[in-house]
């Protein structure tokens, strides 16, 4: 009834211990700034950007099949799942990560742009891989929001997600700001606040690198003060794509240097071979600033003079599917390897997104790499880093990647009623067009309903019926509160008539966790809605 992959879903789950798992297995520390957290566990490798698509692996899976639950009694793959996973689980399961926040029109320093803000999380694998931000820019103008997709292990999203705002935020500061935080330093006194932070219950900091990363932005900011065209600060713009530059060289010059202990060196070696994507919003009175390296999207929601919704776009994905960036890569590579620098939708047949933080495996020469790992080998075991001896096929000329962020910008106007920022699990799922409608509907309460067409009419009876039941299930009633977890539920639920299908949904999130990721990939989800009404002409 759902297609042949989610019968292989079904057949393949019967055969595990179907055991509620929720996302919210890594209880992490409620932590700000740079506090400490529990010391984080050995992450392990599934299946992501890297490697073996899930395509390839949904073919495979559907091979093997079982009817036997853990007792040995001979059910039925639906009864075990209904069994499983009742309604109440369900919800249990796609709420554990919410976050809802509502932010002050005017907090002391300024009206704001953002009215609230509402974000989840769900993972695949364990753990997961995504990460997110949320932070008030304290010492300039805006708030901050980004979503990070990482691959090859969570290492390079965990700490892209704690330190990439503060350097936006720095880069924005203005001259004298900085200069303060520069005396606090010196003589030891409380640093003024860059950032209000917004964490969720799941977020989690890098106890054992905090000094090494306050240190760095520190060294970024003394920089900032040496240049004489600093002043005010940075525009937004300038701001977000110095700071993915300057992030990523610290990423990698941290796996360089030596360290002051083998846990810091381990952990910067870890967050350097490993890698992630990121997405930022940069949210101010005037406008939205957006940057984007790699797979995850930015997309507005616009509310048309009819009241239907329509998306804008803020970004664009950086992988195979878009030709302009293909062609780019291509370009800084001699013409001998233009057949090879991006094969099988991949760079050098390997990674999916073709921007990104970290991934030194494509931007160091093999001698370096070679040198780090050798330096790690006689005291730790790289296996239990998730790091392997290994080149990518045809590495002749590096780098082939780099993290140099695409900016856009959007004038903020009426019509202009929330952004949506989400990782590429999202995306995966549910087409820019169809998360807009799904949160706009959600947001008004009215499903607006076309016209019968012409070509509608002439339909027989059953192809009628057909589209009744489609027309039915798109004004079906919310079950969420949260908007993002409204997006994670129709993305992973959608029946056939575009309607919420339980047992679908049942089948997804029964998964265990070494089969899960093979049928979908980790989803952060987060709608920011905008204060629109800055955007109206002011009556005199």
């Amino acid at each position: 009834m759902y297609g042949r992959v989610y019968a292989s879903i079904l057949q393949k789950a019967s055969s595990y211990t179907l055991s509620l798992h929720s996302t919210a297995s890594l209880q992490y520390a409620h932590l700000v700034a740079f506090g400490s957290s529990q010391p984080h566990p050995a992450h392990h490798c599934h299946f992501s950007s890297w490697g073996t698509s899930r395509s390839d692996l949904r073919c495979s899976a559907g091979e093997e099949s079982g009817n036997w639950s853990q007792s040995g009694r001979n059910l039925s793959t639906r009864e075990d799942l209904d069994f499983q996973l009742s309604q109440i689980q369900i919800n249990s399961i796609l709420r554990s990560n919410e976050q809802s926040v509502n932010v002050p029109e005017f907090d002391g320093r300024g009206l704001s742009a953002v009215r609230k803000f509402e974000s989840n999380q769900l993972a695949a694998n364990t753990p997961n891989e995504d990460r997110r931000s949320a932070a008030t820019c304290l010492q300039s103008k805006g708030m901050l929001f980004g979503v990070f997709d990482g691959h090859g292990g969570w290492a390079c999203a965990q700490s892209v997600s704690e330190r990439l705002l503060y350097y936006i935020a720095v880069a924005m500061m203005s001259k004298h700001s900085l200069e303060e935080l520069e005396k606090c330093m010196e003589h030891s006194k409380p640093v003024p606040p860059i950032l209000q932070w917004y964490k969720n219950h799941a977020d989690f900091n890098y106890r054992e690198s905090a000094s090494l990363y306050i240190e760095h932005l520190r060294v970024f900011w003394q920089e900032l003060l040496e240049c004489e065209e600093h002043g005010a600060g940075m525009s937004p713009q300038d701001a977000l794509d110095c700071a993915f530059k300057r992030l990523d060289a610290d990423i990698s010059l941290e796996a360089q240097v030596p360290l002051s202990n083998d846990l810091i060196k381990s952990t910067a070696i870890q967050v350097a071979f490993a890698g992630c994507t990121a997405c930022v919003a940069h949210v101010g009175i005037d406008g939205i600033h957006v940057a984007n390296a790699g797979d995850c999207r930015a997309v507005l929601g616009v509310q048309e003079e009819d009241g239907s919704w329509s998306a804008l776009p803020l970004s664009k994905d950086h992988n195979s599917q878009n030709k302009t960036e293909v062609e780019r890569i291509k370009a800084q590579h001699p013409p001998s390897e233009t057949n090879t620098v991006v094969t099988d939708d991949r760079l050098l047949g390997v990674l999916m997104p073709l921007r990104a933080f970290g991934d030194v495996r494509f931007k160091w020469s093999r001698e370096l790499q070679q040198s780090i790992l050798a330096s790690l080998e006689s005291g730790v075991d790289l296996d239990s880093l998730n790091l392997y001896q290994y080149t990518p096929p045809n590495y002749l000329t590096p780098p082939y990647l780099d993290v140099a962020p695409e900016i856009t910008y959007h004038k903020l106007r009426p019509q202009d009623r929330f952004l949506i920022l989400g990782t590429d699990g999202l995306w995966d799922e549910l087409r820019s067009e169809e998360a807009v409608r799904l949160i706009g509907e959600h947001l008004s309460g009215i499903h607006l309903q076309a016209p019968v067409s012409p070509s509608e009419k002439q339909l027989k009876l059953g192809q009628m019926h057909e589209l009744l039941l489609k027309r039915q299930a798109r004004a079906s009633p919310a079950l969420d509160t949260n908007a993002a977890t409204h997006l994670i539920r129709h993305a992973l639920g959608t029946g056939e008539y575009g309607d919420l299908c339980q047992e679908r949904l049942a089948s997804m999130l029964a998964l265990p966790e070494d089969l899960a990721r093979m049928y979908r990939d980790d989803i952060t989800a987060t709608v920011v809605y905008l204060n629109y009404e800055l955007a109206r002409p002011q009556r005199s």
